[in-house]
């Protein structure tokens, strides 16, 4: 037992420990955020469904003009300045919030969040990697998986805790704690140096995204990632807290200690799954994530459809927490392949046109989840699982065009023990 604690060891600097912490602060305030905004927008500023998906949606497709742009910046001026800018234009669209009263100002506030954090991904993927080598690399991103969901999971509980629709100010005070923290995030960069750039080879096109886009296993990587996305995260972040609140008739306290469950199964199995997908087929642990994600939605189906108030909290709970142990999978595997797949010097854009796809997803997700969760509230949650299990399987077929030398995740050298 003691040697398989010691193989969980990340062994990561404390340069990368410092900027993690950060990006657990920029965690804690989306995850005070992140389950009540459809919420929010519909039950307290009285916006439709539909309307309030497109608002969520809108946030996607900022962050889809601002990835490319800010993978251009990143190659040519450092992530970290991109970060910062990221940061301060986070904080002012998700603060915005606060002060909507109308569709358009949520609207103007869902950009401004979205091109914060269409930029702030990549641009943080890139120090990550840059602070790391091959070999833990994949250890780098799974534990800021696992911090990050601790901090949306501690700030789902907070929020749902000072949440309530019967006092609107509640809610605005919950926009002003996630813009707060932003700041956190930029005091813990301070105290990170800029990583060195990485100069492409004398032999490769100047052309930056021309190149990028001429790598069809990464574009077709792209797609995938992206279905994912739609079918899993925007699904879990935006149009189920509205569902269990609107439907099942649970509370905000509820939906936070769902949130939670998810939290916990993530910090406690990161870091083993990690550690189990060493040696391991990368295309395959997809294919496993659909499969999870699949389940995950039929048991919220099933609670929704049976169940209401408390009885429902208890089946979502384990629902989010099934879902969790997907995400474990996905979290293992996504920026540490693109790292393997990028060329010299374009890493940054690598991660912004994923990061392009991800957005992409989301907005698909947020927008389809919006209407039909106005539509077939129900009947959402099983095109749901039947999209994530083809998604899942799907990923067999990318594994036949992968390089040999990167269809597994590499191997941690052992930790000596004691």
């Amino acid at each position: 037992m003691r040697r398989y604690l010691a193989s969980l060891n990340p062994q990561l600097s404390r340069q990368l420990w410092t900027l993690l912490s950060g990006s657990f602060f920029n965690a804690l305030g989306n995850g005070v955020v992140f389950p009540f905004l459809l919420i929010y927008l519909h039950n307290v500023r009285g916006i439709s469904l539909g309307t309030a998906g497109l608002v969520l949606a809108a946030t996607s497709v900022a962050g889809l003009a601002a990835g490319p742009l800010s993978g251009s910046l990143i190659d040519h001026l450092g992530p970290r300045i991109v970060l910062v800018t990221s940061m301060v234009v986070s904080a002012a669209g998700f603060g915005g919030f606060a002060f909507v009263h109308s569709v358009r100002a949520a609207f103007a506030a869902a950009i401004l969040a979205g091109l914060g954090n269409g930029s702030f991904w990549p641009s943080h993927a890139t120090m990550v990697a840059a602070l790391t080598e091959r070999e833990s690399r994949h250890n780098a991103y799974a534990m800021q998986r696992v911090l990050n969901n601790l901090g949306i999971g501690v700030g789902g509980v907070v929020g749902g805790l000072i949440a309530t629709t019967s006092h609107p100010s509640s809610y605005e005070l919950l926009f002003l704690i996630d813009a707060l923290t932003f700041g956190g995030y930029i005091l813990a960069l301070w105290f990170v140096p800029s990583p060195p750039r990485v100069v492409r080879e004398t032999d490769a096109p100047a052309a930056g995204y021309r190149q990028v886009l001429r790598h069809k296993t990464f574009l077709a990587y792209i797609v995938l990632n992206a279905s994912l996305v739609a079918i899993g995260f925007s699904l879990l972040g935006d149009i189920f807290p509205a569902f269990a609140k609107n439907v099942a008739h649970v509370n905000e306290r509820g939906i936070g200690l769902c949130f939670l469950a998810n939290t916990l199964v993530i910090v406690v199995a990161q870091l083993p799954v990690a550690k189990w997908l060493e040696g391991r087929r990368r295309m395959a642990a997809y294919t496993v994530e659909g499969t999870i994600w699949a389940v995950s939605w039929l048991i919220v189906f099933a609670g929704g459809w049976w169940f209401t108030g408390s009885a429902a909290t208890a089946v979502f709970a384990l629902a989010l927490t099934i879902f969790g142990l997907g995400e474990c999978f996905h979290g293992t595997i996504q920026n540490a392949l693109i790292a393997d797949l990028s060329k010299p010097g374009l890493l940054g854009r690598y991660l912004a046109l994923n990061g392009f796809g991800f957005q992409l997803g989301g907005a698909v997700g947020r927008a389809a989840g919006g209407f039909a969760l106005a539509l077939l509230p129900h009947g959402v949650w099983l095109i749901a699982a039947a999209a994530a299990f083809a998604a899942g399987l799907s990923a067999l077929l990318l594994e036949r065009v992968l390089p040999e030398a990167l269809r597994r995740t590499p191997r941690l050298a052992a930790v000596a023990a004691d």
